[in-house]
C-alpha cells in the first residue's frame, strides 16, 4: 500500500512538473512568434542599438504582468473572462472580444509567417506554406492526444529556436558594449515602438496563454502558488534570453552598415538580416526559426483565444473547444489566403493592437488582487507585486494613449 502511494505521488509530481514546463514554453513560444521576430528586425533596422531599451522595458513589463495574471487566474481557478465579469459585470465579454479579435489578427500574421518560413527554408510558395502550416496545427487539435502533442511540440521547437538564433547572433558579431549601454541609457525612446513590442510579447492573448494552460492542467490554488510563480519567472527568463539574442543577431547586421528593407509591401527584414549574417545557410536557419515560431504561435493564439469564448458558453466541452479552435485556425487561413496582405506590416500592427488591449485586462486583474481576496481562498497577495503592477499599468495606459495613432498607421501599409 505504501509503495502504491509513493508511486502515485511520483506520478503526480511528474505530471505537475510537465504541466509547468508546458505552460512556460506555451507562454515563451507565444511571446516569440513571427510578430516579435518581424517587429525586432523592423525596429532594430530603424533605431539601431537604441532599441535595446525597448527590449529591456518589454522584459520588465512582461515580468510584472505575468506574475500578476498567472497568480490571479490560478488562485481564483477561473478563466480571465470569468474573473473580469465577476470584478466588473460585463467587462469579461468586452475583454474576450478584444482578445479574440487581436488573436485573430495575429493568427493571420502567424500563418503568413509560417508561409514565409517555409519559403525561406524550402523555397515553397508562401501561400502553400501558410496552408501547410495551418493544416499541421489543425491536425494537432483534431488528435485525441492534442494536449500531449501541444506540450511536447512547444518544448522541442522552443529549444530549436533558441539554439539556431544563438548561432546567428555569434556569426553576426554585434556591438555588445553599445547594446548594453543603450539598454539603460538609450539615445532615443519611442513609445509607439515600446507599446508595439510589448503588445507583441505580452499583450492580448499572450498574457493569458500560460495561465490558462495551468488552469486546464489543474495546477491551481494557494498550494501551487510557489510553483506557478517560479514557472512564470522561468518563462520570462527564457523569453528574455531569446529576445536579446534575436536582437543582437539583427543588430550585428545593421551595425555592419547593411540597410534592411522595412517599408516594401513584401518586405521581410528579418530574413534579409539572417541572410546577410550567414549567407544561404542563414536564410535556411531563418526559415526554420520563423516556421517554428509561426506554428507554435498559431497553436498558442488559437488555443488561448478560444479559451476566452467559454465566457459566452460556459458548458463548452473539451471536444467542442477543439472544434472551435480548428474553426478559428481555418478562418485565419482563409482570410490570409484572400487578403494577400503585407505580412510584416500586419504583424507589427497586431502587436500594437494587443499592446492597446493589455492595460484593460491588467487593470481588472490588479483590482481583483487588491480588493477581492474572497476570490483567492484567503491568499495574502504580495503588496509589492500589486504596487509594481500599478506602476506598469499606468505606464501601459500612457504609452497606449500616446501611440494609438502611430499603431493604426501601420494599416496603411497592409
Amino acid at each position: 500500500m505504501a509503495a502504491l502511494e509513493a508511486e502515485n505521488k511520483k506520478t503526480f509530481v511528474r505530471k505537475r512538473r510537465s504541466s509547468l514546463i508546458a505552460a512556460i514554453f506555451l507562454m515563451a513560444t507565444s511571446a516569440i512568434g513571427p510578430g516579435f521576430i518581424t517587429q525586432t528586425a523592423t525596429f532594430t533596422a530603424t533605431m539601431g542599438a537604441a532599441f535595446a531599451f525597448g527590449i529591456l522595458a518589454s522584459i520588465v513589463i512582461d515580468y510584472v504582468v505575468q506574475q500578476n495574471i498567472w497568480r490571479v487566474v490560478t488562485l481564483t481557478r477561473k478563466r480571465a473572462s470569468e474573473i473580469a465579469n465577476i470584478a466588473l459585470p460585463g467587462s469579461g465579454y468586452l475583454l474576450s472580444v478584444l482578445v479574440v479579435f487581436g488573436g485573430l489578427v495575429f493568427n493571420i500574421g502567424n500563418i503568413a509567417g509560417g508561409g514565409l518560413g517555409l519559403n525561406a527554408l524550402l523555397g515553397l510558395d508562401p501561400k502553400w506554406g501558410g496552408l501547410l502550416s495551418a493544416g499541421i496545427a489543425i491536425y494537432i487539435f483534431s488528435s485525441r492526444r492534442a494536449g500531449v502533442a501541444i506540450d511536447r511540440m512547444m518544448v522541442v521547437l522552443g529549444l530549436v529556436m533558441i539554439a539556431l538564433t544563438l548561432y546567428v547572433a555569434f556569426v553576426s558579431q554585434p556591438p555588445l558594449g553599445e547594446a548594453l549601454r543603450q539598454s539603460v541609457m538609450p539615445d532615443r525612446i519611442d513609445f509607439a515602438t515600446i507599446t508595439t513590442i510589448v503588445g507583441g510579447t505580452v499583450g492580448g492573448y499572450i498574457s493569458y496563454a500560460g495561465a490558462h494552460r495551468l488552469l486546464d492542467k489543474g495546477a491551481v490554488g494557494p498550494e501551487h502558488i510557489r510553483e506557478v510563480s517560479s514557472a512564470a519567472t522561468k518563462g520570462i527568463v527564457v523569453v528574455g534570453i531569446m529576445r536579446y539574442v534575436l536582437f543582437l543577431a539583427i543588430l550585428g547586421v545593421v551595425a555592419s552598415g547593411v540597410t534592411l528593407d522595412v517599408a516594401g509591401h513584401s518586405a521581410n527584414p528579418a530574413s534579409q538580416a539572417f541572410q546577410h549574417a550567414a549567407g544561404t545557410l542563414g536564410l535556411r536557419i531563418f526559415g526554420c526559426i520563423l516556421w517554428a515560431a509561426a506554428i507554435t504561435s498559431v497553436i498558442g493564439a488559437a488555443y488561448t483565444s478560444v479559451s476566452f469564448l467559454t465566457v459566452f458558453r460556459p458548458t463548452m466541452t473539451d471536444r467542442q473547444r477543439n472544434i472551435a479552435t480548428i474553426i478559428f485556425i481555418t478562418v485565419s487561413l482563409v482570410v490570409y489566403l484572400m487578403l494577400g496582405t503585407a505580412p510584416a506590416a500586419l504583424l507589427v500592427f497586431a502587436g500594437g493592437f494587443n499592446g492597446l488591449v493589455l492595460p484593460i485586462g491588467l487593470t481588472i486583474f490588479l483590482w481583483v488582487g487588491w480588493r477581492r481576496a474572497d476570490l483567492m481562498e484567503g491568499y495574502h497577495y504580495p503588496r509589492w507585486l500589486l504596487w509594481l503592477g500599478l506602476i506598469i499599468c499606468l505606464l501601459t495606459w500612457y504609452m497606449g494613449v500616446m501611440s494609438v495613432g502611430a499603431i493604426f498607421n501601420y494599416l496603411n501599409v497592409v
